[in-house]
This record gives structure tokens, sequence and C-alpha cells, in this order.
């Protein structure tokens, strides 16, 4: 039968064979006080392992693989770091192997050892050519290890946004308030522009911006200029007005670096999340926003909250145009949608949080981060749809969140057993 290495971590992990008079390839006699713990990152794969070769109690590290052979293919032979390992154990013994310090390595052989109901679920639960290899018995898994997998890929998705947030904190050396505008517009790029949309943020600081923060004609004129997006001729009156404060500005404030307008993305993205219209509503909510920090730190506690300030018009040229390319026969209301709202909560608001409080270490801002997700509608996406369609659906953003994380970090790179839904289905009664 074929099988993947992780599955016999998991026979490992859970003990899922039979120990009577269990023996090393030598034939020294093994008694397993305990398996130590899975290490998820680098060197072997069980760490703190206890065990009894002939009498003798010796503690250290568990490396597993399909085949003895396995350990120098893996260069595990050349490797410091695996001579405190006391056993490998292997599918199938095939070669001696010995450690970086030429001493030889006990190994335990677990072929003909593994329960057999373990194999039959295996085989019968995951299919790792779907893209969700537990499609077919998902649905079965009981809700309370299904809602304990979303948690757990919920909390691993928002420490992974948040790093990217503690980075930002830290090029702006502790400052909140710039943090959460470069962040707030690396989020309103969404996929394809946000590194442009951050570094356009960078380009031109927040405490420059509020300065003007009453004329949003003044944050359009120093926003579109920074982000050289500016048409070189055939323009309207607004728009050469635009370009002549940006002239002035750039003049002022001795700018000398711009983006251009090959760093942008109009052609895989509909109009309504084209850069321009994005920034120029971007320059509308910073005009109205009387600080951006308690905006969202302190008024942005719900959905209505969050939408009193979030939810504007652009200025005027932007009912009739997506682009400086453009113009619209008639006007059309280009408000920041009640869908877009959503998943800024979502993607910039709960992020923020979550970073603020690892770095106070206050966990009260993270659990907030989950009761507002259980508030917000959950999103719909190719995702989402694969979950979805085998039975799971998921019921508020604090669900879709969390099968986006468990898909990216469990079901699409096959790590199937060290999910707790995956590892449920392997289960031997």
């Amino acid at each position: 039968m074929d099988f993947r290495e992780d599955f016999l971590q998991l026979v490992w992990k859970y003990q899922y064979f039979d120990k009577k008079e269990l023996r090393t390839t030598e034939g020294d006699l093994v008694t397993i006080t305990k398996v130590g713990f899975q290490n998820s990152g680098g060197g072997p794969d069980f760490s703190e392992a206890t065990i009894s070769i002939q009498g003798v109690e010796l503690h250290g590290h568990v490396e597993i693989h399909k085949k003895s052979g396995d350990w120098k293919q893996h260069a595990h032979n050349s490797d410091p770091a695996y001579n405190s390992v006391i056993l490998h154990v292997v599918w199938e013994d095939d070669k001696p192997v010995l450690r970086n310090d030429a001493t030889s390595m006990p190994t335990l052989e677990l072929k003909g050892r593994i329960f057999l109901d373990v194999w039959k679920r295996y085989r019968d639960s995951l299919d790792f050519n779907e893209k969700l290899p537990c499609s077919s018995r998902i649905a079965k898994v009981p809700k309370i290890i299904r809602f304990s997998a979303l948690e757990k890929a919920l909390v691993e998705r928002l420490e992974e946004k948040s790093d990217l947030v503690l980075e930002i904190l830290n090029e702006t050396k502790g400052d909140w308030e710039e943090t959460s505008y470069r962040w707030l517009f690396r989020c309103f790029g969404f996929k394809r522009n946000a590194e442009s949309m951050q570094e356009l943020a960078k380009l031109l600081p927040y405490k420059i911006l509020k300065k003007h923060r009453p004329q949003v004609s003044i944050m359009e004129a120093m926003l579109f200029g920074q982000a050289g997006l500016f048409p070189d001729e055939g323009t309207e009156p607004y728009v050469d007005f635009l370009k002549k404060e940006y002239a002035f500005f750039r003049q002022k404030y001795s700018w000398n670096r711009q983006l251009k307008y090959q760093n942008w993305d109009f052609a895989r993205v509909r109009p309504g999340n084209f850069p321009t219209l994005r920034i120029a509503q971007l320059a509308a909510i910073l005009s109205k926003a009387p600080d951006l920090q308690s905006c969202i730190f302190e008024d942005a506690q719900d959905f209505q909250s969050f939408k009193k300030v979030f939810q504007v018009e652009p200025s005027d040229f932007w009912k009739y145009h997506y682009s400086f390319a453009d113009q619209a026969k008639k006007a059309q209301v280009k408000k920041v949608s009640n869908t877009v709202l959503h998943l800024l909560m979502i993607n910039f608001v709960t992020p923020l949080w979550f970073a603020y409080g690892r770095y106070y270490d206050h966990p009260e801002w993270k659990e907030r981060c989950f009761d507002l997700l259980q508030t917000l509608p959950q999103e719909t996406n190719s995702i989402t749809k694969l979950y979805s369609n085998p039975g799971w659906k998921p019921e508020n953003g604090f669900d879709s969140q969390g099968m986006i994380g468990l898909y990216k970090n469990y079901c699409s790179p096959k790590k199937c057993l060290q999910c707790k839904v995956g590892q449920s289905l392997i289960k031997s009664d």
C-alpha cells in the first residue's frame, strides 16, 4: 500500500501498532515510555522521547522514515543535530544507519505491526489526488473537531498576517499610527496591488498627508503624483489642477522618488477595483477620519461603527471615472461597498488588533478578533466552496478565514495528518 511519511509519524505519535515483543532490527528489546513531542520545524521528527533498549533508559529524539536508507538520502548522517536521535523508526529497514559521530543507530521496523483498521481508514478517508483530500468524509467529522481545526488554522492565519503588521511597525520604529496607515493602503490594494499600495504609503507618510486632512483634492494630488498615475497629456481641468498642486508639494517636500504606471495592475482587476479609484476612496476616508489610530482601535468595535468612517464617496470627478483614461456619460456611486467593508474588517482590522495584542501581550485584543469575525458574514470564494460542496458550509467570517488558513497550510500542501480533521478520520478506536 502506498502512503506518505507523515502517516508513519501519526502511527508513532498515537502508537497505532502492536508493541508486543517490540525489538530493534538487531534483536534488542524496546520499551517505549514517552513518544516525545512532534516537531513541525527543522530537526528530528520527535523530541524529548524516552525509551529503553535492553533495559537501558535513553532520552533523546526519534526520527521517522519510510526506509532506513532515507537517513542518508536526507543527509542526516552528516548533521550533528541528529547525533541525539535514540531511535530510528521505519516502515522497512533496507540498510544499516550510522550517526554523524559514526555510532550505530537503533532501528525499529513497523512493517507488519501497524493496526489494520488504521491502514483501512487511511486508505478510505484520504485521496491525495483531490484538492481537498478528505472531501468524501469531511461532513462526517464531528462539529467540535471541525471547529477546533478551524480555530487552530485561524490563529495561525492571524499570526501570519500580524507578522506583516509587526514588520511594518519595526520599519516605522514603533509608530502605530503610521503602521495602521501603511497597512490600510496594503489592504486597499487587495491581491493585485497590495505591494504597490504599501510602497505608496511609504513614499507619502501619514504625518504629511494629515496636515492637509480637510482638503481632499490636495490629498488626491499628492497621492496620485507619488503613485505615478497622472497621464502625460490630454487631461481634464481637474486633473490639470491636481498635477499643478502635486508639482508644488513635490518641490516643497523634496520628493525625489515616485512609483510608475507600470507598478500598477489594471489589466487583471475589475474597474471597481482599479488602483485609481481605490486611491481616491482612501483620500476621501483620510480626509474625514479625525484620527486614524483611534478610528481603528477605539471606534471600529463593530461593523456599523467602522462603516461610519470608512464608507465614503470619493470626490465628484470619480463619479464619472474609474481611471484618468475613461469618462462615463452617467454618474455612478463609487462609495466603498458593504462587501469591501466586510473584507477590510477581516483583512485590515483584525490583523492590526491581533498584532497589537501580541506586541503588548494583551490577550483580550486577540479575543476581540475572534468575537468580531463571528459577527461578520462568511466569504464566498473558490476555497470556501471546496468545503461547502461536501457539506461543510461556513457560517461567518470566523469560519471562512479558518477555512482559508486550513486550506493553505494543511489541505493544499497535503499535511492532512497534522490537521485535527485528518487525524480524527484515521483515529483508531
